[in-house]
């Protein structure tokens, strides 16, 4: 069992009476971050690259920093690590460096259920000739067929860009599965994983990303993002740095203005809470950080799963209630962001009463505005979505449906 109250004390604003529940739309920051950031401006604030000693020993710091990224994700190399200043930013370099290399007529396939980051920079490539292709969700299992992917892929399809989990479903796609046919079919694929990586280990390898994006500022840490990308695709990708700048400088070439020093640096912050999280449940015995950060995300989704399940087993129970995603709490179907609409409310009407009680909780779109005009859902302004992570408990699970019952009722 998760010790919620270790987990808790590792967050300083935790420490009010306010209930976080938006944790989608960005996390509270561990203390060990905090201390990081800090600790590095007050003595490692220099420009890289210089002879003298502070400038070498920040140098140092940050490239541990991101060999911990690295290990984090699984890559193969550090120089897999593009960091940016979100997930918005790096996805949008990404396909104005990747488009160069293609040609009018070929295509790219989006989703109708991610987050806008992942489909704005590719839609926008129509202006060049590049044909996009809508990979629509089933509208009654709310799933992302494969058997629809394969229909819509073909000798001109260069890339597939889904997320690994939806923002507003909370479903886990299974990219492992996707990654392989899209190979088979010849493309690359980009998967955005900024609603999963909060709640699940990320192994690039193992899903065989092409290039994989995430935020920081959703996983614990600061306003900072993260892209990796297979090193044999990075170097295929023309520089957007200064003309002196060559296609042989990953990931440099695609971090124009270089990237934010400090917050980089806090990113340890997140990886030694992993590692804490499992040596503090008595797994002191793991060898590795591969191992001690599948045990904590082990202890993190089985909790998880527990908060999630008693908030749907209520809403399950209210027959004018519309989970929108899965009704299960399984934590290998969906990530604890719950999404509903309610028959009798509008979405802004159930949240603006839950706002006096102090736990924080939010209605709308959430840039996944294609899947809301798919399910047509504006009527409702959006979807009421409560969005879980490990440190929320059962008793503040339990205040939102005490506060629920008193709306619904």
């Amino acid at each position: 069992m998760l010790d919620i109250d270790f987990v808790r004390k590792q967050f300083p604003s935790l420490d009010g009476d306010f209930i976080f529940m938006d944790n989608a739309g960005g996390s509270q920051v561990l203390g060990n971050v905090i201390e990081r950031i800090s600790g590095y401006l007050l003595h490692h604030n220099v420009q890289l690259g210089a002879s003298y000693s502070v400038s070498e020993e920040a140098g140092r710091k940050l490239k541990f920093a991101t060999s911990q990224i690295a290990q984090l994700l699984n890559a193969s190399r550090d120089e897999e690590v593009v960091i940016g200043s979100s997930t918005t930013m790096l996805l949008r370099i990404l396909s104005l460096s990747i488009s160069k290399q293609w040609k009018e007529g070929d295509e790219v396939i989006v989703t109708d259920t991610d987050h806008e980051a992942n489909v704005s920079p590719w839609m926008d490539l129509e202006e060049k000739g590049i044909k996009v292709k809508i990979w629509q969700v089933n509208k009654e299992s709310l799933e992302l067929e494969l058997s629809e992917l394969k229909k819509l892929m073909g000798p001109r399809t260069k890339l597939v860009a889904v997320t690994h989990a939806s923002n507003l479903l909370g479903t886990i796609n299974p990219i492992k599965e996707i990654s392989k046919e899209v190979h088979k079919a010849g493309a690359l694929i980009c998967v955005d994983g900024v609603a999963y990586a909060p709640h699940r280990k990320v192994d690039v390898q193992e899903l065989d990303a092409d290039f994989y994006t995430f935020s920081w500022y959703k996983t614990y840490g600061p306003h900072l993002a993260v892209m990796y990308g297979k090193y044999a695709e990075l170097l295929k990708l023309d520089s957007l740095n200064h003309y002196f700048i060559g296609k042989d400088a990953v990931p440099y070439k695609l971090q124009p203005g270089n990237f934010n020093f400090e917050l980089t640096y806090s990113i340890l912050g997140i990886t030694e809470y992993y590692s804490e999280l499992c040596k503090h449940h008595e797994e002191t015995g793991l060898p590795g950080f591969s191992q001690r950060l599948s045990k904590a995300f082990e202890l993190i989704s089985e909790h998880e799963q527990q908060l999630a399940e008693k908030l749907l087993t209520y809403l399950n129970s209210i027959p004018e209630v519309r989970i929108i995603g899965n009704t299960s709490a399984d934590s290998s179907l969906r990530v604890p962001t719950i999404s509903f609409v309610h028959e009798n409310f509008k979405s802004d009407e159930i949240v603006e009463k839950v706002d006096p009680h102090r736990i924080g909780i939010r209605f709308g779109d959430f840039y996944a505005k294609r899947l809301v005009q798919t399910l047509g859902l504006e009527n409702k302004n959006g979807v009421v979505r409560v969005s879980l992570v490990h440190y929320n408990t059962r008793e503040e699970v339990e205040k939102l449906i005490s506060v629920f019952r008193g709306i619904f009722s």
